[in-house]
C-alpha cells in the first residue's frame, strides 16, 4: 500500500488544441473542485443522518437528491481530469490535503440549525466554484461550460436550503454569520418560539 498521498497525477497527454500549461492548470483546478464536490456529498449525507425535529422528513428526503447530484458532478469532474490526460485522485488523503476548510461542525441538531449551517457550506462552495469557472474561462471554454452547468444546479440547491432561513421580507436570519456553528446558534429555537407565539394568540 502506498504511504505517500499524491494530489495530482502526471499528465500522459494534453487535449488537442490546448497548450500544456493551460491543460496542467485546468487539471489542478478540477482536482480542487473534485475534492470540494466529494466533501459536499459527504456533508449532505451526514446532515441527512443527523437531522431531527420539526419538518424532519421533508428535510431528510430533500437532501438525498442533492447527494446524488453532487456525486454525479464529482464523477463528471473526475472524468474530465482523465480526459485531459491526468489521473483524478479520489483517495481520502488527497481530498483532505486539498481542503482549505474544516469538517462540518454539527452533529445531531434540529432541522433549522442544520439548514442554517448548510447555507454557510453552500456559500463557500459556490464562491470557490465561481472563482474556478472564471479562471478556467480564459483557459478552456469546454471545462468552463461544465462548471457553469454544475453551478446552475448547485445554486438551485442553495436556494432550497436558504429559503428555510429567510424571513418573509427576504432577509437571512443568519445575516453576518460566517461559521456553521454561529449560523446554527442564530436560528436555534426559532421554530419553537414561533409556534408558542401562535399558540398564545389562539
Amino acid at each position: 500500500m502506498a504511504t505517500k498521498t499524491q494530489t495530482k497525477g502526471a499528465g500522459t497527454f494534453t487535449l488537442a488544441g490546448l497548450g500544456e500549461g493551460a491543460n496542467r492548470r485546468v487539471v489542478e483546478i478540477l482536482q480542487e473542485r473534485l475534492a470540494a464536490l466529494v466533501d459536499l456529498s459527504l456533508v449532505l449525507k451526514h446532515i441527512h443522518w443527523n437531522v431531527v425535529g420539526p419538518a424532519f422528513i421533508a428535510v431528510h428526503e430533500m437532501l438525498d437528491p442533492q447527494v446524488d447530484a453532487a456525486r454525479l458532478m464529482a464523477d463528471e469532474t473526475a472524468e474530465r481530469i482523465a480526459a485531459m490526460g491526468a489521473s483524478p485522485n479520489g483517495n481520502a488523503g488527497a481530498l483532505v490535503a486539498l481542503r482549505s476548510w474544516d469538517d462540518y461542525d454539527l452533529m445531531r441538531a434540529e432541522t433549522l440549525e442544520h439548514l442554517a449551517a448548510l447555507d454557510i457550506v453552500y456559500r463557500g462552495l459556490l464562491t470557490s466554484h465561481r472563482a474556478a469557472m472564471d479562471e478556467v474561462g480564459d483557459l478552456d471554454p469546454v471545462t468552463e461550460d461544465m462548471l457553469i452547468g454544475q453551478l446552475r444546479q448547485l445554486e438551485q440547491f442553495h436556494w432550497f436550503v436558504r429559503a428555510h432561513v429567510e424571513t418573509r421580507e427576504g432577509a437571512l436570519r443568519t445575516e453576518g454569520e460566517t461559521t456553521e456553528r454561529g449560523a446554527a446558534r442564530r436560528v436555534r429555537g426559532n421554530g419553537t418560539a414561533t409556534r408558542r407565539t401562535a399558540a398564545a394568540k389562539a
